[in-house]
């Protein structure tokens, strides 16, 4: 139980909270953001909102891959599977995704379309050497944790000569996303974030820099267990208070300052950065996402099948965008808990497993709301 039961201990949980209320100056507000969707459960599975200062407010932020992908994506991929006939491969959670015209990846495969869900990247080669007279599709989605996997098969498939498959690339930048969540600062004024760990350890520290040094906002990268998370808030308690703005690491056990070197290598030689992608609930972000290089465009599904991207407007009975800006809870949204459920849900924040109201209807806070 090494880096686990030690950072669940209640009594140290205990004396981190009476710090957090001695340094939380009663006349101050502070309005926190975890980016990371796990963050989110985190805060959700333990209750620590329950436990911390009433003038401490965590912000929910878009850190969940699956809740970000908006539709005209999944609905690219439902045309890769149903129009062209493609073996089309991603992870679970995109399956229930809703899409236009009432289908989603799991409605897809039902009507047809060979859609196979895998474990790890490395699977979609193995099935495109088992179906040579296929075309073989990998629906790659992701933060910059996800993209290095990515990077290697396409490596291993030109390596092997694969030319049955290819890649509908839609890995996504934390950074460029927290820069523009900035931007809707009238409408969600945030003091500062609790940063991504898993994004963390490929990135490093040193891209948050921007926003201590630019936008005067602390960051703390923080890990996945709750004692984490009460040392990272007091951690940035204490910033706001001094007045300060710099990026401090929590999450010291797996987060060095450069990242993973190596993968990052991996990533540069294979992609490089899109002009504009859309964001659920955010709209069109700047330099926001990947794409792949020229060298590896063989690659690319998108200039293979020569698929046009479509905008398609988000479900008006979902808050799901607003609940990824940063605007709204779960519990604020009318469908949520009634006719949206994980068995039933609307929008991609009640799918994915990361997804801010699967944690609060998982761990019960919307009745804690209500």
């Amino acid at each position: 139980m090494k880096y686990i039961s030690e950072y669940r201990d209640a009594k140290l949980a205990k004396r981190i909270v009476e710090e957090i209320k001695k340094e939380a100056l009663s006349d101050k507000h502070y309005r926190l953001m975890e980016f990371c969707g796990g963050h989110t459960h985190v805060i959700s599975r333990y209750g620590l909102e329950s436990i911390l200062p009433n003038n401490i407010h965590m912000i929910h932020g878009p850190g969940c891959p699956v809740c970000v992908m908006p539709i005209g994506r999944i609905d690219s991929a439902i045309e890769l599977a149903l129009g062209h006939g493609v073996i089309l491969c991603t992870y679970a959670d995109t399956m229930r995704v809703p899409a236009s015209n009432n289908l989603s990846l799991m409605r897809a495969k039902a009507a047809g379309g060979d859609i196979r869900m895998i474990y790890s990247a490395s699977d979609c080669l193995e099935i495109a050497r088992q179906n040579p007279d296929r075309q073989v599709v990998f629906f790659a989605i992701g933060f910059e944790t996800t993209t290095p996997a990515t990077a290697v098969i396409i490596q291993q498939a030109r390596k092997e000569g694969l030319k049955n498959f290819s890649v509908f690339c839609n890995h996504v930048l934390t950074p460029a996303a927290m820069t523009h969540i900035l931007k809707n600062e009238d409408k969600v004024k945030i003091d500062g974030f609790v940063g991504p760990a898993h994004v963390s350890t490929v990135i490093g520290s040193k891209p948050y820099e921007v926003f201590a040094e630019k936008h005067h906002k602390p960051v703390v990268i923080c890990g996945f267990e709750p004692l984490d998370m009460l040392q990272s808030v007091l951690m940035l308690v204490r910033q706001i208070n001094r007045g300060e703005a710099k990026v401090e690491n929590e999450f010291i056990r797996a987060v060095k300052p450069e990242g993973n070197v190596k993968a990052l290598a991996k990533v540069a030689e294979v992609f490089e950065v899109r002009e504009g992608f859309e964001w659920r609930g955010l709209g069109r972000v700047p330099y926001s996402a990947l794409k792949l290089s020229k060298d590896y465009e063989e690659f690319d599904a998108e200039k293979r099948f020569d698929l046009p991207y479509r905008a398609v407007p988000d479900n008006k009975a979902c808050e799901c965008g607003a609940i990824l800006r940063g605007e709204k809870h779960p519990s604020d949204c009318r469908a949520f808990g009634t006719v949206c459920t994980p068995e039933n849900p609307i929008g991609s924040c009640m799918v994915s497993s990361e997804g801010a109201c699967a944690a609060y209807y998982t761990y019960g806070v919307h009745n804690k709301a209500r």
